[in-house]
């Protein structure tokens, strides 16, 4: 029996190879920076954003995943890759702007494009060029939607200047065009409790998310968080708890969505808390045994989509 469906296993099973991310970097910010929606972020994100392992953006795209490349394949004996729009809301980019950076990566050994964005900057005029370039590449496309969680006054705390609903329209329409959704999700936030975490797995099995990534919450050293958490603002799930909100949001998530990563990562020397001073594949190897000791894995109370009480009525 499978714990969960690792990513891993879906690219080697829909490639048939090894596959691995290149981060790009784009010159582009977040419209809750650059004062559309606020100033200063999310108030858990860092000047480096989620970029700390990018390549500068004064490269062309090209070149960041030529350099990318070169390095991965060697180190990992990768044979195909994705280029990974990592860093900010990419979406957020002029139109003309975004097309040429997408345009770029038109290369033989690029089978996916995986583009991180906000819930709030999907919009149709993106989606028909994406599904324009994927028609004409045969280029797999993942759009990457930072929800965190479904709590829309936590979300309201962290200042990310959208709620729930714009997550489920932008995942309907990312879906519409038959591209794949990977969402995110940090699972020991301060203001959620147990039942956000089952909500959370539930509304991301709805939209019928394809992948998701799990992450605790870490602090960077400059952060409106990082403030908050020097004054005693909020108090940190316990690594158990996280542990304990990890195996129960997989029990309710759908076993068709596979899981990109289990625990997340960030440079200690840049940051307040990271991981509880664990590294990640401890964690990890922490959550798969207390796992293997409940005899539980993913899907296993995947039962409340479809009109599952249908199934068992008796007329």
């Amino acid at each position: 029996m499978k714990l969960y469906y690792k990513y891993s296993d879906y690219l080697k099973n829909k490639y048939n190879a090894r596959v691995y991310k290149l981060p790009v970097n784009l010159p582009v910010t977040c419209p809750n920076r650059d004062g559309n929606i606020s100033h200063g972020g999310c108030t858990y994100c860092g000047e480096d954003a989620a970029g700390f392992e990018c390549l500068s953006n004064s490269l062309t795209v090209k070149e960041q995943l030529s350099k990318n490349r070169e390095y991965i394949a060697k180190k990992y004996k990768a044979e195909k890759f994705i280029a990974y729009f990592q860093n900010y809301t990419n979406t957020y980019l002029p139109l003309n702007d975004f097309k040429k950076y997408i345009n770029e990566t038109n290369l033989p050994y690029i089978v996916d494009i995986s583009i991180s964005t906000r819930p709030d900057c999907i919009n149709d005029d993106y989606l028909k060029f994406l599904k324009e370039f994927k028609e004409m590449t045969s280029i797999n496309i993942t759009i990457e939607l930072g929800l965190q969680t479904s709590n829309y006054h936590t979300l309201e705390k962290m200042n990310r200047g959208h709620s729930l609903a714009e997550y489920i329209f932008a995942s309907n329409q990312i879906k519409k065009y038959d591209f794949d959704l990977c969402t995110h999700v940090i699972l020991n936030l301060p203001w959620d409790n147990i039942l956000d975490t089952k909500e959370t797995a539930k509304i991301i099995s709805s939209v019928l998310s394809n992948h998701v990534k799990l992450h605790s919450l870490y602090i960077p050293k400059g952060s409106k968080m990082a403030e908050q958490y020097i004054n005693n603002e909020f108090e940190i799930p316990s690594m158990e708890e996280y542990i304990n909100r990890v195996i129960l949001f997989l029990e309710y998530l759908s076993p068709e969505i596979s899981i990109q990563r289990i625990i997340g990562r960030a440079p200690e020397k840049n940051s307040l808390f990271v991981n509880w001073s664990t590294s990640w594949w401890k964690i990890k190897e922490n959550i798969e045994n207390k796992m293997i000791e409940l005899k539980t894995y993913q899907g296993k109370n995947f039962n409340y989509l479809n009109g599952t009480l249908l199934n068992i009525k008796t007329f």
